[in-house]
């Protein structure tokens, strides 16, 4: 039995990682997972949030806005929409995470003013970012609509 699986990570701007994992958690979009060597085979969506990557060289973290993850039992790919390294997110990558999410809310409120489905989904984004930034130590003064 593996005690390692193959991770990588990767954005549209670059690879940010591909190391051997020992598990690796993931903000999915239906909760939140860890996978692990020998994982049955799951695709997913992801939503705001972090990716923590355990391995011999220690834990990573990484802020993804969005994207997929293909796990299997040997390897685990994330293809994030946006992901910087943890310890590379400043407040100005924050503040800018947040006005997307707020103009991706206002344009939704604007286009399904009678179709709640959209306008929903663009309200999750918003407070998954907002949770984000409260996990990371970082604040905004948007704060995302009540359910």
């Amino acid at each position: 039995m593996a005690d390692t699986v193959q991770f990588d990570l990767v954005s549209p701007e670059r690879l940010l990682a591909s190391v051997e994992a020992t598990e690796v958690k993931i903000p999915g979009a239906m909760g939140d997972l860890t996978a692990m060597p020998m994982h049955a085979p799951l695709i997913t969506t992801l939503r705001p949030g972090i990716v923590t990557v355990s391995g011999s060289d220690g834990t990573q973290s990484y802020v993804v806005t969005g994207g997929f993850a293909e796990i299997n039992a040997e390897s685990i790919s994330v293809l994030a929409e946006r992901a910087i390294p943890r310890e590379e997110v400043t407040q100005e990558h924050y503040d800018e995470m947040i006005a997307e999410a707020n103009s991706r809310l206002e344009k939704a409120q604007d286009a399904y003013k009678n179709e709640p489905g959209p306008v929903d989904e663009a309200a999750k984004l918003l407070s998954d970012m907002v949770a984000m930034g409260d996990e990371i130590g970082l604040s905004t003064t948007a704060r995302a609509p009540a359910p």
